[in-house]
């Protein structure tokens, strides 16, 4: 297969573009989103098989979270010159490995230590998923090699939660997560097949992603989107308990209900980038403050079925959407050091997913759904304000006379 170099040393783009290994990554995405989310819908079951907690069993998510920040920021460092074709083989090895741990978890701490590697298998991927993209197609089609790859991760957020509240409830929550091996055994296989080699002569230091919180807009902005997922995943990951003991629903209309507002998610990540393109700053602070008052809403007491459903549905319009302004963000505001602002934007949302599982939780389990609906209302809002406070931020930096990366 013919190759060119661009500019950038290390990176060889083959001839022609390798749109199967681009296909292959997006499929891997599917399969680790799929597995990173999949507690949310299966919490309950989980808890009483394993004798723990709804809010311990809420911890499957904060641990992932940890790891997947842990390697983000190292992972690069750590591996050196090695293949990244290698890297990701392994990335996605560890993916089967920690599925079947946690499908045949005899108890807790097994349990976690499987979703421990989840993890490190979502934190290595999304750290290099955008550099291996451009190194696999031409420059000019770039855009759409990262629309394909992302649209893995799209599909997963529509269906991950229903699929596993409608597995759970048929095949049972260790067979809806042993579900997920097969998928990541088929993209070790198809990775391995279309993924060229990819050697690599750089190594960066995690010194590098920290320097960028030096300006005031971009740390500002990082700040803003860890209190947005943290508001975000406070009340995301406490939906079942929520709807099964608050609302009454069983787990059929639980699954139509988390299908609902995954549909809805997909409808807003089509149409934000409208809204984008006339209003970035504007967006990024409407829509936390629009998930914060349909936090608050949810907290009110004798809604009806229709009007929850309703409700959560407009929750996934907004928070499905809201990472593709950030993602727009950190290109507009990082144009040359996209790629180190998007590994540390990986592990703070990480991080933010990790204390937004763990106050949750302990907020669950302590008063129940409305101190943590409550909970991340108010984070939602803060989100807000911080995203205003960012804009605000861009604005003097461009009126000193600043370059977007300067």
């Amino acid at each position: 297969m013919q190759t060119h170099v661009s500019s950038d040393a290390d990176r060889i783009v083959p001839q022609p573009a390798a749109w199967g290994a681009v296909f292959a990554l997006s499929l891997g995405a599917f399969a680790l989103v799929a597995s990173e989310f999949m507690p949310v819908s299966l919490l309950t079951p989980i808890a009483s098989e394993l004798h723990i907690t709804e809010g311990q069993a809420g911890q499957a998510i904060s641990v992932s979270g940890a790891f997947a920040m842990l390697t983000s920021l190292f992972i690069s460092s750590l591996a050196g010159s090695l293949d990244r074709k290698h890297l990701l083989l392994g990335l996605t090895a560890l993916m089967i490995l920690s599925g079947t741990i946690v499908a045949a978890a005899p108890d807790y701490p097994t349990f976690m230590a499987g979703r421990a590697l989840i993890g490190v298998a979502i934190g290595g991927f999304w750290s290099m998923s955008a550099a291996t993209a451009m190194r696999l197609v031409p420059d000019r089609q770039v855009p759409r090699a990262l629309a394909v790859l992302n649209g893995g991760n799209a599909l997963a957020t529509v269906i991950a939660a229903p699929m596993g509240s409608f597995l759970g409830g048929l095949i049972g929550w260790r067979g809806a997560f042993f579900l997920v091996v097969p998928v990541a055994a088929i993209v070790l296989v198809w990775q391995a097949v279309s993924l060229p080699s990819m050697r690599t002569e750089s190594r960066s230091s995690p010194v590098t992603v920290f320097r960028l919180m030096g300006r005031p807009v971009v740390a500002l902005g990082m700040i803003a989107v860890s209190v947005f997922f943290m508001g975000q995943f406070t009340l995301f990951t406490y939906l079942r308990p929520f709807l099964e003991t608050v609302a009454h629903v069983d787990v059929s209309t639980l699954s139509f209900m988390l299908l609902a507002m995954g549909a809805a998610g997909f409808v807003g990540t089509t149409l934000i980038g409208g809204f984008l393109k006339t209003g970035l700053y504007r967006t990024l602070i409407v829509i936390p403050a629009l998930m914060a008052l349909t936090a608050l809403m949810l907290v009110m007491a004798d809604w009806t079925l229709p009007m929850t459903a309703l409700l959560l549905a407009c929750w996934g319009l907004f928070a499905t959407s809201a990472p593709v302004g950030w993602w727009t963000w950190v290109a507009r505001t990082l144009p040359r050091d996209a790629e180190a602002g998007g590994g540390l934007m990986v592990a703070i949302v990480q991080l933010a997913i990790t204390l937004g599982a763990v106050v949750g939780g302990l907020l669950f389990d302590a008063s129940g759904h409305r101190a943590t609906f409550g909970a991340s209302a108010a984070l939602l809002a803060l989100a807000a304000l911080l995203a205003f406070l960012t804009s605000r931020a861009g604005i003097a930096g461009m009126q000193r006379g600043q370059q977007p990366n300067s």
